[in-house]
């Protein structure tokens, strides 16, 4: 991913950055039903630590192109949501931070710690916190376009806080974020804000279906996500059909 207005390009899009999740949904349960958050922390579906033997050969692989592409990845996100909220008459005040961590316990939401191999949004503060050590890796094994869909997801999460939305089931209120990511990254290609580079879409798809629910996990219950297709076919009707298509009316 690159930017348009003038950044470096890189791998996923080349245009205004902007990074998601792609490794379970809200990796950390990091979703606010409207209270103080108290989030379920949820393991991700992506190997604990890639290191060097899983390297995309897409030349993602270093920590300064890492930082670079999420710094880019929370401007965009920032642009893109502000000039939604604009369209709509209304102002929109950014997720008030990001915040790296490296160790377990590193970062608390609401009182709860936050675990390693992870990513979430926290209401409770309204902030943006990930696994930085987890995060490269998850860079260097799928691509810089996980990492769009990564901070696209989370945040997310934020703009549905913003908009008052709750839900009674957390599947819901995962595959509307993956909705909302997808039509970010989407209306950011179709204005040229992006610009898709070989391989992006198939590394979307494929952060996509590592970070669906274990088989047999029961849609009703708490933290569930979605399965690999669910949240794939979330992300992608957003992706082609924008907001229209994640219900936010």
């Amino acid at each position: 991913m690159g930017d348009s207005a003038g950044r470096r390009r890189s791998g996923l899009f080349a245009g205004l950055l902007v990074a998601v999740v792609v490794a379970a949904g809200c990796m950390a349960g990091g979703l606010d039903q409207g209270e103080p958050q108290q989030p379920g922390p949820q393991q991700s579906r992506l190997p604990d630590s890639p290191g060097a033997r899983t390297t995309r050969a897409d030349g993602t692989t270093s920590v300064a192109e890492f930082k670079q592409d999420f710094s880019d990845a929370v401007g965009s996100a920032e642009d893109y949501w502000t000039a939604q909220f604009q369209a709509s008459g209304k102002r929109f005040q950014p997720v008030r931070r990001v915040v790296p961590y490296t160790r377990e316990g590193e970062v608390s939401c609401g009182g709860q710690a936050l675990p390693r191999n992870n990513a979430v949004y926290c209401s409770a503060g309204d902030f943006i916190a990930y696994d930085v050590n987890w995060s490269v890796g998850a860079f260097r094994q799928i691509g810089d376009a996980f990492l769009f869909y990564l901070l696209g997801h989370e945040y997310a999460h934020g703009v549905q806080v913003r908009l008052g939305i709750r839900y009674n089931f957390t599947i819901q209120q995962e595959l509307q974020a993956d909705c909302m990511a997808g039509a970010y990254i989407g209306d950011s290609v179709r204005n040229d804000r992006l610009t898709l580079q070989d391989g992006d879409l198939d590394e979307l798809r494929e952060g996509l279906l590592a970070v669906g629910d274990d088989p047999g996990q029961p849609w009703f219950a708490e933290g569930a996500h979605g399965t690999a297709e669910q949240r794939t076919d979330s992300f992608f009707r957003g992706y082609e059909n924008a907001l229209d298509a994640c219900g936010l009316g």
